[in-house]
């Protein structure tokens, strides 16, 4: 009905986004975190009449649109989690709330607190701010990937000067929706060790049958008082190049250290993006209940074919986002996996390591494409290693 299994692959390749216009044509391109999807026809209805009165020029002030109280009302209603909408703040996108946090709320040579593999910004934010990088590695067993409690207690309470946890749920590049119990337990290591956490939970929307998001600072008044909360509709609607986003603070204090940050430095935000997102929250969801059954037909399908035609690869089928995190270590691919399935297969999938150094022998695949793009990629790289 929505056009999530037939689509026009010339049309994908006259796209300019950089998921199809940075290989050549013969590759297909799996990697960064675009779907292939048509916007959801609201939002497109929405962004016409736009186009058509010319209404092209300034924006309204974010806090004069219904945004924040949008934001708080869908927080209430999926996940009954109460905020108060003066606590919201429009930014221009997730990547930059997280900036803006970090540089507010802890000093170059603080300690900032991943857990790696990680989706690639966390650690440039780290990097590119001058703090310092504490790893807490998820622990990869039999059963896909966890948290690492007793390590995350452990660099929380040495003598590293941890300051911050940038916490990405649901996971990235893992696929994990984090359990209420391992949040509880990162929510008591925060509370007990002064951490700020700076939640990523742009996934919240995208977890499959089983599973439901939990926000962190859902959980009691003391986590929440110290989380920043960093959402989108980006991900679940397709809005990226849009560009907006929310940050809903916890607490007063919270908020008031983030808004020290100018204004102007933060950047504006287009009248699209806005328009947009309250089209996605208002009419929207329908369109994201049919997603989010192919997406998962589609996670389904890449598992089963792993098992089948590449038994080689190491995979635990995600329990949220349209990523598929695959560990290529046992075959020895060189010079590394992601260059192999380029070059050979000619599928570009991420590269492990720009996750980080658990990332080596792994690579990123996007499934939110259609069956058949996402079968002939398979195909061509179960090919390349027979």
């Amino acid at each position: 009905m929505h056009g999530f299994g037939q689509l026009d692959l010339a049309q994908l390749r006259r796209r300019r986004g950089e998921k199809w216009a940075l290989f050549p044509p013969e590759v297909l391109p799996l990697w960064v975190a675009d779907m292939d999807f048509p916007v959801a026809q609201p939002i497109r209805q929405r962004l016409q009449q736009a186009l058509d009165d010319g209404d092209l020029g300034y924006p309204r002030h974010p806090a004069l649109t219904p945004l924040r109280e949008l934001f708080a009302e869908r927080m209430q209603q999926r996940f009954a989690w109460q905020i108060p909408p003066r606590r919201v703040e429009l930014i221009t996108e997730v990547v930059q709330g997280m900036q803006v946090a970090v540089h507010q709320f802890c000093a170059p040579g603080d300690g900032v607190i991943v857990q790696t593999p990680i989706y690639p910004p966390f650690l440039e934010t780290v990097h590119s701010l001058k703090r310092r990088l504490i790893e807490n590695p998820l622990r990869h067993g039999a059963d896909g990937f966890a948290m690492d409690l007793d390590g995350l207690r452990a660099k929380a309470s040495s003598s590293e000067r941890a300051r911050v946890l940038l916490l990405c749920n649901p996971h990235n590049p893992s696929g994990r929706a984090f359990t209420r119990a391992e949040l509880e337990a990162v929510a008591e290591i925060a509370v007990a060790h002064d951490l700020t956490v700076i939640s990523d939970e742009i996934h919240a929307d995208l977890t499959y049958s089983g599973r439901r998001h939990i926000p962190l600072a859902s959980l009691s008044p003391e986590i929440a008082e110290r989380t920043l909360t960093l959402y989108s509709a980006s991900k679940s609607f397709n809005l990226a190049g849009l560009r907006c986003a929310f940050a809903a603070f916890g607490g007063d204090d919270l908020r008031a250290r983030f808004l020290q940050h100018p204004r102007g430095l933060r950047g504006g935000l287009g009248a699209l993006g806005l328009l947009a997102t309250e089209s996605a929250w208002r009419h929207g969801d329908g369109w994201l209940a049919e997603l989010l059954v192919h997406l998962q037909s589609n996670r389904d399908f890449t598992a089963e074919f792993l098992r089948a035609e590449m038994p080689g690869v190491v995979h635990t089928p995600p329990e949220a986002t349209y990523l598929a995190w695959l560990d290529c270590r046992a075959l020895k691919l060189a010079p590394s996996p992601c260059a192999f399935f380029l070059k050979q297969a000619k599928v570009a999938l991420s590269d492990g390591p720009d996750f980080g150094a658990p990332g080596a022998g792994f690579v990123r695949l996007n499934f939110a494409t259609s069956r058949a793009i996402l079968g002939e990629a398979l195909e061509r790289m179960a090919k390349a290693l027979r």
